[in-house]
């Protein structure tokens, strides 16, 4: 949840901590500090999203390969899940002049039906023809949109359309037109929309408290239980688009390498995403959702991870150096010519492809997928796709289909409500998939294993936001005068560069010191030094067999907590409806802050005190649901690791709101499936029973390293587990 946070102690005197030796800065740290990112949550409406291309085509590799996989991470599409085998059922043919629309569905999920309209020309063809993948957009009546003749006529005036009835029917004549000029073109229906009535209009795109299903055993979109699996509508309508995607590239006539994709608002957003996952298109062209500013505020175009460090011109930058053609209006994308067109410009002239990316600034015009805007994509496609037809292309009269020509159901039933079972139905099937994928991602061998941390690993990394960057980044900082003995305590700071804070911390070096327990608990630094600042217990335990011990206030926590007492819930952005993917969509959630701080101070610690080679973490106190990730990310900086989990599951929360909340965490494995990451490193978990473990028990005997892993089956972490932690820490 951090957006500007400069360091604290800049500028003031270098000091030296004792035998530590290092760089230091003097830091005036008090109780009541609140933690400075519990305030300034990016705001998806408010604040500017800027893109930065790298400044090589190798770095970009780098950071493009990143971000798709945050895409899909976010959308629940990583590890991509498998798709059916493209059939569709043709509900209805009506023939026009130059084409013909066939209203045709197919299953994505099981029950779960695409609905839309297929445009073909008739014009004979020796040749495959190319095709276009259209999503629709939050348009009133969905693919069947329609403006009134007050909004034709204001249309008409404006001179944002020409004629009646493309004018009238916009997405009707962007598919008439492509459809004339030789392409198939798939009109399909967003959830909720035209044809697609098993799930309710209302629930998925003005989702509030009241329709929200969030029922521990029933729950529906925007629950808990829904995001702890990564079950959103972005990343269902995503997954359709790519079953869409499957069944156009499989028709008769069409050209599987020579498939856009194009869509208006959310439909561009829809457009992006589906380029973001998926390689296949061969040009797009989404238009009003390109910006620097708003990102699209429906929750069908959110989801938690999705936006963290990243935004839309950075989305449609992952196109390149493929043809990327966007126009923009007078909405949220009007300074899009001046801030993020030149930068995507940039990047094209790195990448060698300066002809394959054109915007069209349309900002005369209210926001739109207009003549104006149409026209542009036409050029585009006819250019990129060979079309062949002169330019310019125009558009010329068209007679529309109505409602009952286009449906695909009896119009008789519309207005009916729609049965939320199947939503439920939904999130089960969707769970199911995912669980049996992941089953079948448990590692068996060495070879297995690596596929699992890239897997599982990868998300967890995308779901921290970044904040595994923190493993590299921390700093050991002396904030006072160095203590006269071993058991009295250090004043000290972590220096948590990767998100610009400083960590109150306090530290015990004892002489001769060769390993380090960096204490992490939800006490913060008094797990490790009382009142008086004397060593606690355990603390204690651990300076008596000379392994040097540090403990730090990490978010939110001791000197960092808010004024008011511990963070009981998380703080959400203001004005936005009651969905998690408008918060940590966009802000880091409380457990990648910490676990974000928890890696800085196990970097800090590697250099704390000449000698010391190997670090160690004891997570206690309920420090689990953070310690967990941080330590799944940590690889070889953290040597051995004793986790008190008390019998902690993601899959018990029942608030997103909860501190302890992180996204995804049930999708890959709830807390067995993080903690298998750790081996092959020594790990002792307390508060488990052994059957409880079988997953991570497993990934232990992959990595050959079975007698690494020590389950103290339901105890908690008492004097001799405390020992048994030492003894393999010193190893």
């Amino acid at each position: 949840m951090l957006r500007r946070v400069l360091p604290a102690g800049r500028g003031l005197p270098v000091v030296a901590l004792g035998c530590l030796a290092i760089t230091a800065v003097l830091l005036v740290s008090g109780a009541g500090a609140a933690d400075p990112r519990l305030d300034g949550l990016v705001n998806l409406r408010e604040d500017r999203f800027a893109f930065d291309p790298p400044p090589s085509a190798e770095a970009w590799a780098t950071r493009r390969e990143g971000v798709r996989r945050q895409v899909a991470v976010a959308a629940g599409l990583w590890p991509a899940p498998a798709r059916p085998s493209p059939r569709a059922r043709v509900h209805r043919l009506v023939e026009r002049e130059g084409y013909t629309v066939e209203a045709v569905s197919f299953e994505s999920l099981p029950g779960l039906r695409v609905t839309g309209s297929l445009y073909r020309p008739t014009a004979p063809s020796d040749a495959p023809r190319p095709a276009v993948l259209s999503p629709h957009g939050h348009w009133g009546g969905g693919r069947f949109h329609r403006w009134d003749d007050d909004d034709l006529r204001e249309q008409l005036e404006i001179g944002a359309e020409s004629f009646d009835p493309a004018g009238r029917y916009p997405l009707q004549a962007r598919c008439v037109q492509l459809a004339r000029m030789g392409c198939v073109v798939f009109l399909y229906d967003m959830l909720g929309y035209g044809d697609s009535r098993q799930l309710d209009l209302v629930a998925i795109h003005a989702p509030s408290d009241e329709t929200i299903l969030d029922a521990a055993d029933r729950w529906g979109f925007y629950s808990v239980q829904a995001e702890l699996r990564l079950q959103g509508p972005l990343g269902v309508q995503t997954y359709n688009s790519q079953c869409a995607y499957d069944w156009l590239a499989t028709l008769n006539g069409v050209d599987p390498d020579r498939i856009a994709v194009t869509g208006g608002s959310s439909g561009a957003t829809q457009t992006l995403m589906l380029c973001a996952v998926d390689e296949r298109p061969a040009a797009a062209f989404p238009v009003v959702m390109v910006s620097t500013a708003m990102q699209g505020g429906c929750g069908c175009e959110n989801a938690c991870c999705l936006r963290i460090g990243t935004s839309n011109v950075e989305f449609a930058a992952l196109f390149a150096p493929k043809p990327l053609g966007m126009a923009s209006a007078d909405d949220w994308t009007r300074g899009f010519a001046e801030d993020g067109w030149p930068e995507l410009q940039r990047l094209y002239r790195t990448l060698g492809s300066p002809d394959n990316v054109t915007h069209a600034s349309l900002t005369r015009f209210p926001h739109n997928y207009n003549q104006a805007s149409r026209a542009a994509m036409y050029a585009w496609f006819n250019e990129h796709l060979d079309l062949g037809h002169a330019a310019p292309v125009k558009e010329t009269p068209f007679r529309p289909l109505d409602v009952s020509e286009a449906s695909i159901f009896d119009t008789a039933s519309r207005g009916e409500p729609v049965d939320r079972a199947f939503e439920v139905e939904l999130m089960q099937t969707i769970d199911e998939r995912s669980q049996a994928q992941m089953r079948r991602l448990a590692p068996t061998d060495a070879e297995s294993l690596q596929r699992y941390r890239g897997a599982v690993g990868g998300a967890i990394e995308a779901l921290l936001g970044g904040a595994a960057g923190s493993a590299g980044a921390g700093a050991l900082i002396a904030s006072g005068a160095p203590a006269p003995n071993a058991r009295e305590a250090r004043r000290v700071v972590v220096r948590n560069s990767e998100a610009g804070v400083d960590l109150p911390a306090v530290a015990f070096v004892p002489e001769r010191a060769t390993a380090v327990a960096v204490i992490a608990s939800d006490r913060g630094k008094r797990a490790v030094a009382g009142e008086g600042g004397a060593p606690t217990p355990l603390a204690e335990m651990l300076l008596e067999r000379s392994v040097a011990v540090i403990g730090v206030d990490l978010f939110a926590q001791g000197d960092l907590a808010p004024s008011d007492g511990p963070l009981e819930k998380a703080p959400v952005v203001p004005g936005q409806r009651p969905v998690p993917s408008l918060t940590y969509g966009y802000n880091r959630t409380p457990v990648a802050h910490r676990a974000g701080d928890l890696l800085a101070a196990v970097s800090a610690a590697q250099g704390m005190a000449p000698g010391v080679e190997r670090v160690g973490v004891i997570a206690l106190n309920g420090s689990t649901p953070y310690a967990a990730p941080a330590l799944a990310v940590a690889g070889d900086r953290v040597d051995a690791a004793l986790v008190d989990t008390g019998g902690f599951r993601w899959d018990s929360l029942t608030d997103w709101r909860d501190p302890r909340f992180l996204p995804g965490a049930v999708k890959y494995g709830d807390l067995p499936g993080l903690l298998a990451l750790s081996a092959p490193r020594a790990t002792i978990v307390c508060g488990e029973s052994t059957d409880r473990l079988a997953l991570v028990r497993q990934a232990f005997q992959a990595a050959g390293a079975t007698l690494r892993l020590v389950v103290a089956d339901g105890g908690a972490a008492d004097r001799s587990v405390i020992e048994r932690f030492i003894a393999v820490l010193a190893e």
